[in-house]
């Protein structure tokens, strides 16, 4: 039985979708009862958990021989890393509890550091964690979704411009689309190999520049978009705007940072790089449509 946490997020959907076809049984873990219907058409098993409920995620998760697991967000947590920490120990004693053969983690590029990378430093303290644990581990380390792009998209669609945290326009960014991470997450589930610990890096086909960003968005809107950079001093604040807490915001702030300053990237002669197949104008297109 392979249980997936996160069941109803686009990596954990896409997932599930790829191991239900390779005739593999699932237990969906959600939060919201409401959205089991849609995982018992594909005949999974479903258990109902809070990832901060140490009780109903230990039941969630018993019995499971693999565990695909990923850290949640609260972007509007006031206290944002010590409620994301809070939520890794109570993930780690399920586990630990569970013992199952293998998990494997969706991580995050430049989680090999353990300061000066904001958000990206709670994915440090999940690898941290589940390397205590007694079971085979697979890391997957993701680069920055491709779908992170949608509320600037829209806006740089209507307007033709598109503010820009990355710092110059021309750096080239991994990215990947989500639902790439979940079809990878899902080969390496089933691919067999039995070493104790695995670091992957995935990332798209690949890497894209703010102008390229812009480009792409022109050309489906069909009109010129114009990258321009967002400087420093105002991220903060048109963070706050976007409704995130002010406590993620400023993780956020020093993520950018560390991204700029080429820190967010994979871990130098450590583990495997594998490619998604989606580009990053599909993913825009679809962002766009919607």
């Amino acid at each position: 039985m392979h249980a997936i946490l996160g069941a109803s997020g686009k990596v954990g959907r896409t997932t599930i979708a790829a191991l239900r076809k390779a005739g593999v049984p699932v237990r969906a873990v959600l939060r919201d009862p409401a959205k089991a219907q849609e995982f018992s058409e594909l005949g999974c098993e479903i258990a109902i958990a809070d990832v901060n409920d140490h009780q109903t995620l230990a039941a969630a998760l018993k019995g499971a021989s693999a565990i695909q697991v990923i850290c949640p967000v609260d972007v509007r947590a006031s206290q944002t890393r010590s409620s994301l920490i809070r939520s890794i120990d109570i993930l780690g004693d399920a586990l630990a509890a569970a013992r199952p053969q293998t998990i494997l983690a969706i991580s995050d590029y430049g989680a090999q550091h353990s300061s000066g990378t904001g958000v990206t430093v709670i994915f440090h303290a999940l690898e941290r964690r589940l390397r205590t644990l007694d079971s085979r581990l697979v890391l997957l380390r993701s680069a920055e979704h491709m779908e992170n792009w949608a509320r600037l998209a829209k806006a740089a669609a209507e307007h033709g411009r598109l503010p820009s945290f990355y710092h110059p326009l021309t750096k080239l960014l991994p990215t990947v689309s989500a639902s790439d991470v979940g079809s990878i997450a899902a080969e390496l589930l089933l691919d067999g190999k039995d070493a104790p610990e695995r670091v992957v890096h995935v990332e798209g086909p690949r890497r894209y520049t703010p102008n390229d960003v812009a480009a792409a968005i022109g050309s489906i809107a069909g009109r010129e978009v114009i990258a321009q950079p967002l400087p420093e001093a105002d991220w903060q604040a048109v963070l706050l705007r976007a409704g995130l807490s002010e406590d993620y915001a400023r993780l956020l702030v020093e993520l950018y940072g560390a991204h700029n300053a080429g820190r967010i990237d994979v871990e130098s002669d450590v583990g495997e790089v594998r490619r998604g197949k989606t580009e990053l104008v599909d993913v825009l297109r679809r962002l766009l449509a919607t």
